[in-house]
């Protein structure tokens, strides 16, 4: 199983954890993680990705999860057919990184996209003929397949 994790996701652990679904997605996301840790699912991810991180201000969370990036078996480098991808996934209501990111997972083959974010996860699924891939919350998910 080949998964890409926006960064929403990973910044899930680092959230309040005293609203009950930032806490359920926390676990949710864990649990992804110690799959990928112990081989069970191989984490995709991108110059996108850590583009994003180095630019979180805050130095000590930005080093946590680049600890979570470092997961990552799979590194996808921008290139014109993801930019191309991407153009035509912003003409469907994608904002920018949000469309870099579908097409850096989409490029990659991925099994499942996961993120965090509701309006993300509507639009994709609304759309997911085009997208051609899947796309789903975290809890949702591994609700799925565990």
């Amino acid at each position: 199983m080949r998964l890409y994790l926006d960064v929403c996701c990973l910044n899930r652990p680092f959230d309040d954890q005293t609203q009950d679904r930032i806490h359920l997605e926390t676990e949710a996301i864990l649990s992804i993680l110690k799959h990928v840790e112990i081989g069970d699912w191989t984490l995709v991810s991108s110059s996108v990705v850590l583009y994003e991180v180095n630019n979180i201000p805050n130095s000590d969370k930005k080093h946590r999860i680049l600890k979570l990036c470092d997961k990552a078996s799979e590194i996808v480098k921008l290139d014109k057919q993801i930019y191309s991808f991407s153009k035509e996934f912003m003409k469907l209501g994608f904002k920018s990184y949000d469309a870099l990111h579908l097409s850096c997972a989409r490029k990659a083959g991925v099994n499942i996209f996961i993120s965090t974010d509701d309006k993300l996860v509507k639009k994709a699924y609304k759309n997911q003929d085009i997208l051609n891939i899947k796309v789903d919350n975290p809890l949702h998910w591994l609700q799925e397949v565990l």
